[in-house]
């Protein structure tokens, strides 16, 4: 398509939107907490930011190029694939702004008919397949894309893998939009084949497969049917796991993601030997440094010594969710998608690490001197931050001091 039809770097126009950005995300009161070295006292209540939360570049940078497009084209329809980031709050400024959304989770299946070169289509920091790409581009719409570097890294070693013949194995979820456009950039060579792992469990499967430790217990129709929907079409576990590349989504837990790749080149090491596992194993740690930033923040909140933890973010956002398993191992840690959850001192709603749905629980914040640890998910504005922070003051009958 036409260069001046596709967009990676903005218009150049942040002037003009500013003022719109800072009433819509930004928190002064966030702003002096962090001047004030990220502490604030109120009483015997103590309330610790976290040194890094909130939005990322990548997700600083979408958001901005989305407002950027609507003071483009004034004049034209706009639309979003799917959500641009995570965040509710955010994903309902932008429909409120007049942009469209073609599907609600970017799997972009059919089009609708009137999308045409008249249109401009915004793609969203997680990416899009590359075959619904292709569509787009067919159907000649302005498109400006917004896909995070980090998330485009992950991308070329993905694809370096495909040409070299070997099989990606991706810690990530089958289900996410991120994943499912990593995964079409494992095929865009012919042959090219992926093999998703969502945890350790699934990982340690696929080792015990690789190394032989397993095969009694664990047969090929088994792992076929464990792995049917994280998979791609024809992969041979019998064939295909002999030469692998690891990567991962980029919003995974860190820690995970390198274990799982070192279990993996151990697999292959007993299967075949020391002897030219180079050719055999590549692994590339496609962590995002936000994500492996806001992890070490919340394990220094913890190491620092907090009664609780509070994880602001969307329930679908991979990354805060993950910040709220590291803070639920050393303590109580509720997350909530926004400060509404707050509903008084006895009382907040919040969704447990590993659950799909909210829950109700009283007694969550104790009586006398409590320290509190806030932090969020990189799609979590700091408007919303804020928020939460009054919320927690107001259950002691406090405001901010600062």
């Amino acid at each position: 398509m036409p260069e001046q039809d596709y967009f990676q770097r903005g218009f150049g126009l942040k002037a003009a939107i500013q003022g719109t950005l800072a009433r819509d995300y930004h928190s002064a009161l966030v702003d002096r907490i962090r001047e004030a070295g990220s502490t604030v006292r109120a009483g015997d209540l103590t309330i610790l930011l976290a040194r890094e939360f909130g939005f990322c570049y990548g997700v600083d940078r979408a958001v901005e190029y989305a407002y950027e497009t609507v003071e483009k084209f004034p004049d034209r329809r706009v639309y979003l694939t799917g959500e641009i980031i995570h965040n509710p709050r955010v994903n309902e400024r932008l429909h409120g702004m007049g942009i469209g959304f073609l599907s609600s989770d970017g799997r972009l299946g059919d089009l609708p008919d009137g999308l045409s070169a008249d249109d401009v289509v915004i793609l969203p920091a997680f990416g899009v397949p590359a075959p619904a790409l292709a569509r787009l581009k067919e159907r000649g719409c302005v498109l400006v894309d917004t896909t995070c570097g980090s998330v485009l890294n992950v991308w070329k070693n993905v694809e370096r893998y495909a040409r070299e013949g070997l099989t990606s194995i991706i810690h990530g979820k089958y289900d996410h939009e991120e994943t499912r456009a990593t995964v079409s950039r494992a095929q865009v060579y012919e042959g090219g084949r992926y093999l998703i792992v969502r945890d350790m469990r699934q990982a340690d499967l696929v080792c015990g497969y690789i190394s032989g430790a397993a095969r009694d217990g664990f047969s090929r129709a088994q792992f076929l049917e464990e792995f049917r929907k994280a998979s791609s079409p024809g992969l041979d576990p019998d064939a295909h796991l002999d030469r692998i590349g690891v990567a991962n989504q980029t919003t995974m837990l860190s820690s995970e993601s390198l274990e799982i790749a070192r279990r993996l080149r151990a697999a292959l090491v007993a299967r075949h030997g020391e002897a030219g596992i180079d050719a055999r194993f590549r692994s590339f740690d496609t962590i995002c440094s936000a994500t492996q930033d806001r992890q070490d923040a919340v394990t220094r909140l913890v190491e620092e010594g907090v009664d609780l933890l509070v994880i602001i973010g969307g329930y679908n956002s991979s990354n805060t969710n993950h910040l709220a398993s590291l803070g639920g191992r050393s303590v109580p840690t509720y997350h909530i998608d926004s400060a509404a959850c707050i509903l008084d001192s006895e009382s907040i709603r919040h969704k447990p690490y590993g659950s799909a749905e909210e829950i109700l629980v009283r007694g969550w914040l104790p009586g006398g001197p409590t320290r509190v640890g806030i932090t969020a998910g990189a799609s979590t504005p700091n408007v919303m931050i804020g928020e939460v922070i009054e919320a927690v003051l107001r259950c002691r009958g406090a405001v901010s001091p600062i």
